[in-house]
């Protein structure tokens, strides 16, 4: 996403048929809290192919980019893509999501309030009803965890005839990545396991690295 090209390139396909009902989802979200915003999910991932979702904390006060993206720069979405690529996902079969989906205030990118996770359980089970074939949510953090229990106490029939599993893992933040090089390879290989997992339960077949 630094590339400028390809930034203005993942704009204009924003609204493409793989990812427009998302896409629009955040539009409505943006429009039901007026001055916020939400950025929008990367047109690299496909509502159709999604079976995993990987739900993050928030999107923090902004991102340069405008989009959730494993190709973002910061070392959250670095750490991420190296997990993604060690596991061999492929990304059109996950899809990112964010607990609480809109930018917080300058300065108040900490742990959610249980006001601002409530306020984003029902635009995540939304934004799984977009995603019909996923099966499998991997929670990333406290905030994530917390949001995915709330989900799961709604005991909504669509979700539940899935056979919807929650995984809870490490956030990739780097305060959560705080710690010596041997635990943090203990960490990212607790976090590749569940999407092994998630990987083997929903058939999904590991896409091949290139070396």
């Amino acid at each position: 996403m630094a590339d400028p090209t390809y930034r203005d390139q993942q704009w204009e396909q924003r609204y493409d048929p793989q990812i427009e009902d998302v896409n629009r989802l955040c539009d409505t979200l943006a429009e039901s809290k007026p001055g916020s915003a939400v950025p929008y999910i990367d047109p690299i991932h496909d509502v159709d192919g999604c079976k995993i979702v990987s739900l993050f904390s928030n999107p923090g006060a902004s991102l340069p980019s405008g989009f959730v993206s494993f190709e973002n720069d910061d070392p959250s979405s670095i750490r991420m893509a190296g997990i993604y690529e060690a596991v061999g996902l492929r990304p059109d079969a996950f899809m990112p999501w964010n607990a609480h989906p809109w930018y917080l205030p300058e300065g108040k990118e900490r742990a959610l309030t249980m006001d601002q996770i409530s306020d984003g359980v029902k635009p995540l089970l939304t934004f799984l009803q977009q995603v019909p074939r996923a099966s499998a949510l991997v929670a990333h953090g406290a905030d994530a965890h917390k949001a995915a229990r709330r989900l799961m106490k709604l005991e909504n029939r669509a979700i539940a005839k899935r056979g919807f599993k929650i995984y809870e893992v490490r956030s990739p933040g780097e305060r959560a990545f705080k710690g010596t090089p041997a635990n943090q390879e203990l960490w990212l290989k607790d976090i590749q396991s569940a999407y092994t997992d998630a990987m083997g339960r929903a058939g999904i077949r590991a896409r091949q690295s290139i070396q």
